[in-house]
């Protein structure tokens, strides 16, 4: 009966730890709620390529139609520098759920050491009066006790703070979420890498559909310079003539450098994107090719499912629960931590007596701490903790309406450059037509040169601005697939290359 009442304060004890082992102070994290309209108010009924509120296509540039692009995004997921930058933020946040997962378990640290220590017990005995009141033998025996010693000494040391409050896996919590944002982060940049590589791509094509414009344009104007020469020589035509058709085919050359530069500048900027150095991809893309047609329909679903498509709503939402969680953090410093330590080791002034058990000693026991005056740090650290969650919790709501205001501009711009881009066709036609009808005229001796040029003139200004305005829907529809959010989704399963910190992302090719 006595052993059993011995034992009752220990199974309290047990019996308490194991239910409080249960709870976990701070609030507990609610999602969010993204309210979202029930569709976007600015999808055209009627144009050439028309969005329609349907499921998404995760492998949006598929929809160009141009195996090239295809291969570029795919060389480019596997060798970009940015994205391999991201995949080390996920691999650092899950060593530091790692951590946060180590508090769990108890701690066992291990040391040996060798000192030369002097007491200074015979001074401390005389201090007592101790010398005064012995006989000279045993004074000459406390002596001995006065020289230096060399103390050999083992032990274990294991300690184990009791997750009492939760304060750990609150800890683990934040890690989690912390974790899910980097991969969030990493969705985010992959989605900018698509939209990047596409953007690069359709600006060469269009650079190029420019100049093959101009190309033959100047073509043009090389015959009618040539005709107008003729002309003159035969008296049939002024000089003056001669020379304005020599400044229309130079006026016309002088547009070529413009959009050569653009043209290699879009090839360096694939190649860097690539994860390889300018002018790389020079041989594989000098190759005029004509800029991609538009899809007939564009899916871009409905506004409530933004939240979950967009990789920045995303990481915003597990940066609030990260934060929600580091307020439970704060919360449970307030409490008292109880811990158990324990010791065990060996220790003797005669390193061969080591491994004699009478030389062991141990220590164990709980120890517990009580924070009773900190000067307010604890509760400043909960407040700020709360003040930092309401801050998340404002950045979702802001991007959320960042991304809805995204679309809705991605989805304006598109259908004014589709418009733009059938009244520059007819306006092409038109022109195409006057210049034939001046060119006939012209050779007839009916209408002047003058006429002859301002077609020529006009008609190169309008067709230039027609292709244009196809680059630029082109580039708006991209703009629009990256407002949208989608193109991780095929790759969230997919281990991406474990970029060490020694291997590809320092080394310089």
């Amino acid at each position: 009966m006595k052993m059993i009442s011995r034992s009752q304060p220990s199974l309290t004890l047990l019996a308490l730890s194991l239910m409080l082992a249960g709870c976990a102070v701070g609030p507990d994290y609610q999602p969010p709620q993204a309210h979202t309209p029930g569709g976007y108010h600015d999808l055209p009924s009627q144009q050439a390529s028309k969005p329609l509120a349907a499921a998404t296509n995760p492998l949006w540039w598929k929809s160009f139609n141009d195996p090239q692009l295809d291969s570029l995004i795919e060389r480019a997921i596997a060798g970009n520098l940015t994205l391999q930058q991201s995949v080390l933020r996920i691999a650092g946040a899950r060593e530091q759920l790692a951590q946060a997962r180590g508090g769990l378990f108890p701690s066992l640290n291990g040391s040996a050491k060798v000192t030369r220590q002097q007491l200074g017990l015979k001074g401390l005995l005389k201090s007592n009066g101790v010398y005064d009141q012995v006989d000279s033998d045993v004074a000459s025996q406390l002596n001995g006790l006065d020289h230096s010693v060399t103390l050999y000494q083992g032990s274990f040391d294991a300690s184990w703070e009791l997750d009492l409050w939760g304060k750990v896996r609150r800890q683990m919590e934040a890690a989690d979420a912390q974790q899910q944002a980097a991969i969030e982060q990493r969705n985010d940049a992959l989605v900018s890498l698509e939209a990047e590589v596409a953007r690069a791509y359709l600006q060469l094509r269009g650079s190029q559909a420019v100049l093959a414009t101009l190309q033959q344009q100047i073509e043009v104007a090389q015959q009618t310079w040539e005709l107008t020469k003729s002309q003159q020589q035969n008296g049939l035509a002024p000089t003056t003539d001669v020379e304005n058709a020599r400044a229309q085919l130079a006026s016309l050359n002088a547009q070529l450098p413009q959009y050569q530069a653009q043209q290699q500048q879009a090839m360096n900027g694939l190649a860097v994107l690539l994860g390889k150095t300018p002018g790389a991809l020079d041989n594989e893309l000098m190759n005029i090719k004509p800029l991609p047609d538009l899809p007939k329909l564009v899916p871009v679903g409905i506004p409530s499912t933004l939240a979950r498509r967009r990789p920045d709503i995303r990481q915003a939402e597990a940066t609030l629960h990260a934060e929600t969680a580091n307020i439970g953090v704060s919360v449970a410093d307030l409490f008292p931590s109880l811990s158990l330590t324990g010791q065990l080791g060996v220790r003797n002034t005669d390193a061969s007596y080591l491994d004699d058990w009478s030389s062991h000693f141990f220590s164990v026991g709980p120890s517990l701490s009580i924070p009773i005056f900190q000067g307010g740090r604890l509760v400043s650290s909960v407040k700020l903790a709360r003040a930092q969650q309401a801050s998340a919790a404002l950045d979702y709501r802001q991007t959320v309406l960042t991304a809805l205001q995204d679309v809705e501009n991605a989805l304006v711009s598109y259908r004014a450059d589709q418009q733009q881009v059938i009244a520059l066709d007819e306006t092409t036609g038109a022109l195409q037509r006057a210049f034939d009808l001046a060119s006939d005229s012209y050779r007839q001796g009916i209408s002047t040169f003058l006429d002859v040029l301002d077609a020529q003139r006009q008609l190169a200004q309008a067709k230039a601005q027609s292709t244009q305005a196809r680059m630029q829907s082109a580039l708006d529809l991209v703009a629009l697939y990256k407002a949208l959010g989608g193109g991780w989704e095929p790759y969230q399963n997919v281990n991406l290359p474990d970029y060490s910190v020694f291997g590809p992302a320092t080394e310089v090719h």
